[in-house]
């Protein structure tokens, strides 16, 4: 098994879209005006409209309701992201903050309110567990 992509389902598919690809620097390939994937090396970030939740099963998802997940990326250097996303975040959660398991993390929030982890490992131990 192999967890390639997680999906976000928003009411505002350009909007969301939008803010991904300006935080990630990533751009996203449209399907439709519905849905958009940001493919990275590791996995793929798909924006889904709510006008897709029927395909699946009717009412299954609701926009900007996440309480529980947080995404995550991994960066070169949170520090340096961290400046360049400010004045662009609208909510940070906290600013760069050495976590007790080696990350350097910085929290935020997507315009749907969705959690969003950006972080560098920086003690041997984290490092060594994000080389290849």
């Amino acid at each position: 098994m192999n967890f390639v992509s997680l999906r976000i389902i928003t009411s505002d598919v350009a909007r969301l879209v939008a803010f991904y690809e300006r935080a990630t620097d990533v751009a996203a390939t449209w399907s439709t005006e519905d849905f958009a994937e940001l493919r990275t090396a590791s996995a793929t970030l798909a924006i889904g409209s709510t006008r897709t939740v029927p395909l699946f099963a009717p009412g299954s998802a609701h926009p900007a309701d996440n309480h529980s997940v947080i995404l995550e990326f991994l960066v070169d250097d949170v520090d340096s992201v961290y400046k360049n996303l400010s004045g662009f975040v609208e909510e940070f959660v906290n600013e760069p903050t050495t976590m007790p398991w080696g990350n350097r993390a910085l929290l935020f929030r997507d315009p749907d309110g969705n959690l969003v982890n950006f972080f560098t490992p920086v003690t041997p131990a984290a490092i060594a567990k994000f080389t290849r």
